[in-house]
């Protein structure tokens, strides 16, 4: 039998009669509608399935302070990490929400009614307090980040009733909620479990260190990644989760279970890793690998570790006997050429041969399309990481030009658009100022808020665009710093992003205007034009410089495909 879960009653939320599901779901349109976050729905799916237990709901003032302060809830029950119903002031005056009342919880993707909260209590949380003890208070921690940037200034405590599941269209035979898993397990008669927890790929030496904790313990394995809301720049759930699928058949046959995790990670190292263990406990794992900096997320700007290495697992140890779950502690794996074999670092004499991977090393070889040998990878793992990594000269990219009207930008911007073209290997998109302006923003004025959306949808189309792999040549005026920044900021979410200044001078740029459109602002007949009556900011930091009164467009085309080439963006002319 599986363990039985945290708390001993798995608080199924869902497991609830015909009858009692519809009373709720007539009622649930009847109520004022709170529609979640992507973060509060991964929260709100582990309430419902039990994931959570002993939670049936967002945590009251009570369970929230005794959780932030000495990791229990009110009823003195261990639970490290604050599941909280964060709202805004605009939110909760525009449900007139009160303690007492009975709200309805709704998905922003579908519109669809998922749960009745019943409100406890509204409070104003301690931040700074809740920062310090769950997560160490330093502000660049992406937890305090959320904390303090986005998440809303009140909590909102209460128990939930289930309504419906939240639906999923991707890998829905793998999405396992705890007492589904646990089923699983009892027929295929498995008494002892090793949970594996990981947000990243996995290769060998995740294998080797997997089969050898469950032989050591003479347990079957879960692997269980996360594929709700993890560390940003983490590589994208469905890729992770094709990557699981390959390695599987390396398992001896029947010692290995995948099941999917919709939980929004905090990061939060050694909370989390307490955390983590309570979700696998819940899920009937009986063992749970934690590994070296569990959760951790990494360095902060002054290249120092938020967590000490080995404090993850001194939290899970602390906890062991409460938390039902016996710790596995993670065993870095490392690669012996001479013997063709993994082993524990630990182990290795000092004067055998190693050989290992970094995961920058890995991003490396994926970019420039070098080979991953198979003692670090299988080939069908890297046939997937190579399907969602393309090398260098096969990836999506934007250049963006800014300059003055008529600063001869768009000139540039159609020869480099025919020089792409002409080596072929992606296709290219041109997006054009007056062509945007006519086509996507014809509804803009020239305020500053109006180029500010139009920046942000050139911003946007370049953006997904460069995730399919184009190249996008794009050539706004874009006067303001803080609207290129966003730019650029949205466009590297998937691909390079290079700012070129088109520093061409307002003299120049006027005196060579065939066209008449710098005659017209200064005669008044046009308002808000750049470099006449609205200011240009200058790029504090372009990535090019470039001048169409001192340099041709052929020469200031070569500068930018020179750029790309030593960024291994192109393949040489």
């Amino acid at each position: 039998m599986a363990n039985p879960p945290h708390g001993g009653i798995l608080k199924d939320l869902l497991a609830r009669d015909a009858p009692r599901h519809d009373e709720l779901s007539a009622e649930a349109e009847t109520l004022p509608a709170i529609t979640l976050t992507e973060r509060q729905l991964c929260d709100l799916e582990l309430i419902l399935n039990g994931g959570f237990s002993p939670l049936e709901g967002f945590m009251n003032e009570a369970d929230y302070n005794g959780v932030v302060k000495e990791n229990r809830l009110a009823d003195g029950a261990l639970f490290s990490m604050p599941i909280t119903l964060d709202l805004s002031q605009e939110t909760i005056d525009e449900v007139s929400l009160k303690p007492g009342q009975r709200v309805t919880l709704r998905d922003l993707r579908d519109d669809r009614n998922l749960a009745i909260l019943t409100v406890d209590d509204i409070y104003r949380p301690d931040k700074q307090l809740e920062a310090k003890e769950v997560f160490g208070g330093d502000e660049e921690h992406p937890a305090v980040a959320y904390l303090y940037k986005t998440a809303g200034e009140f909590y909102v405590g209460g128990k939930i009733e289930a309504i419906n599941r939240l639906q999923h269209y991707d890998f829905v035979d793998l999405r396992y909620t705890p007492a589904e898993i646990r089923l699983h397990f009892d027929k295929l008669g498995w008494t002892k479990v090793v949970a594996f927890q990981t947000r990243n790929p996995m290769h060998r030496a995740h294998r080797e260190l997997t089969v050898r904790a469950a032989r050591s313990h003479h347990a079957n394995v879960l692997i269980h990644p996360v594929v709700g809301l993890t560390k940003p720049g983490d590589i994208d759930h469905f890729t992770r989760v094709r990557v699981y699928k390959a390695l599987l058949p390396r398992y001896p046959n029947g010692m290995a279970v995948l099941g999917l995790l919709p939980l929004a990670m905090r990061m939060g190292g050694p909370r989390e890793a307490i955390w983590h263990a309570i979700i696998r406990k819940n899920h009937g794992a009986t063992h749970f690998i934690v590994g070296r900096d569990h959760a951790g997320p990494g360095k902060n700007s002054k290249g120092v570790d938020f967590y000490g290495p080995y404090d993850a697992q001194y939290a899970v140890e602390k906890y062991r006997d409460e938390l039902g779950i016996e710790v596995v502690p993670f065993q870095m794996m490392t690669y012996l050429p001479d013997s063709d074999e993994y082993a524990p670092i630990d182990t290795i004499p000092k004067d055998v041969r190693t050989a290992n991977i970094s995961g920058t090393e890995l991003r490396s070889r994926l970019r420039s399309g070098r080979d991953i040998p198979e003692w670090f990878s299988y080939p069908e793992v890297v046939k997937v990481l190579r399907e969602s990594h393309p090398p260098r000269s096969q990836q999506g990219f934007t250049i963006f030009l800014t300059g003055y009207q008529n600063s001869g930008k768009d000139a540039i911007a159609r020869a480099l658009q025919v020089t792409l073209n002409q080596q072929g290997g992606r296709s290219v998109t041109l997006l054009l100022g007056e062509t945007v302006r006519s086509e996507l923003s014809s509804e803009l004025g020239f305020s500053r808020e109006d180029r500010s959306k139009n920046i942000g949808r050139i911003a946007f189309v370049a953006g997904e665009l460069t995730r399919s792999g184009s190249a996008v040549i794009a050539a706004p005026i874009a006067p303001y710093e803080v609207d290129r920044a966003s730019a650029k900021e949205l466009v590297e979410k998937f691909g390079d992003f290079y700012l070129v200044h088109v520093a061409t001078s307002l003299e120049y740029s006027e005196k060579t205007d065939k066209k008449g459109i710098y005659k017209r602002a200064r005669d008044g007949e046009i308002k808000g034009f750049t470099g006449v009556d609205d200011p240009y900011e200058t790029p504090a930091k372009p990535d090019l410089v470039v001048d169409a009164e001192k340099q041709t467009v052929r020469a200031i085309v070569h500068q930018i495909v020179l750029l790309l080439e030593s960024r291994g963006l192109l393949d040489r002319l």
